[in-house]
């Protein structure tokens, strides 16, 4: 299987007839075997039914995912990809809001030798205030905060190589970042711009209640790429930073009790230089536990702390 192409569905009967249309065409032409996974995350219309006319008609390229239950669109995309099979695994949405045609551009780019080609929606056909203006402040954080610089991390419309996308697990909302993942061992990645077509059918799943969530994976996206090989940088570095402005504090203290005999006891600069001094001998204990759990994690599953591209051996 060369392309696997991963769509989770939520109430989405109406769009999906068209959309495995498009697919067809767009695929078809191509000298490559493909597949669809479609992941009924937990539809409450018709899609389910709508899936399963769509397997038995076309059952060489149509597999179906049936959750019990709604679990969210990272879950679904996950189980989409441990269900994938292609060497190269796209993913799409299943509203009709990204173009299937664009996908045979993306795979073009791949062959190029990029290892992760993203899509932009570069005239996005949605709400301005609710949709567009929330996703360009996202948008510009995250790329400020990981250094990885996209225009459009809510674009689900991305293409990867296998290799570097199976190495972690996708949890909460952090499907988004899976470039920022992939960056992060050493992958090439190119945005390009793809069509986006207003809304047909049905109504948007997500709302601003999701800029909450993004914020609290973006800390924790920034944690396991930076910090999960060598915790004590993180939690050592801060702890240092606190037991010296705690000891700065004591200092000032005990120089103020020279010069003009103020107590140091009657201060609040005591307690707070006290607590900080505790604080950071804290943290940097917590940073040698966490030293240890990591040692633990690569040592017992042999995990590497390297990702090679490739081998070129003359034997």
């Amino acid at each position: 299987m060369d392309v696997s192409i991963v769509i989770p569905v939520y109430n989405e009967a109406d769009s999906l007839p068209a959309l495995h249309a498009a697919l067809s065409v767009a695929l078809n032409g191509l000298p490559r075997a493909w597949e669809v996974i479609y992941v009924n995350d937990g539809s409450r219309d018709g899609s389910q039914a709508a899936l399963e006319s769509l397997a038995a008609t076309d059952p060489a390229h149509v597999t179906v995912v049936e959750f019990r239950r709604n679990f969210g669109q990272t879950t679904a995309i996950a189980a989409g990809i441990d269900h994938a099979r292609g060497d190269i695994i796209t993913f799409l949405d299943a509203d009709l809001q990204n173009d299937p045609a664009d996908i045979p551009m993306m795979l073009a780019k791949l062959d190029e030798g990029y290892d992760v080609v993203s899509g932009w929606r570069k005239f996005r056909e949605d709400n301005a205030l609710t949709r567009n203006l929330p996703s360009h402040l996202a948008n510009g954080l995250i790329s400020a905060v990981t250094g990885v610089h996209l225009h459009d991390y809510g674009c689900t419309l991305k293409a990867y190589r296998r290799e570097v996308i199976t190495g972690f697990r996708l949890y909460g909302e952090m499907h988004r970042f899976i470039p920022v993942y992939a960056n992060a061992i050493g992958a090439k990645i190119l945005e390009v711009p793809v069509r986006h077509h207003a809304r047909q059918f049905g109504k948007s799943k997500y709302g601003l209640e999701r800029t909450l969530k993004v914020i609290l994976d973006l800390i924790a996206v920034q944690f396991l790429t930076r910090y999960s090989a060598k915790p004590i940088y993180l939690f050592g570095g801060g702890g240092i930073l606190m037991a010296g402005l705690g000891a700065a504090g004591m200092i000032f203290l005990a120089l103020r009790k020279l010069l003009i005999r103020v107590d140091i006891l009657t201060s609040p600069i005591f307690i707070i230089s006290v607590l900080l001094v505790l604080m950071g001998f804290q943290s940097i204990l917590m940073g040698l536990i966490a030293e240890l759990l990591v040692r633990t994690y690569h040592e017992s599953q042999q995990k590497t702390t390297y990702t090679v591209r490739k081998v070129i051996s003359g034997q």
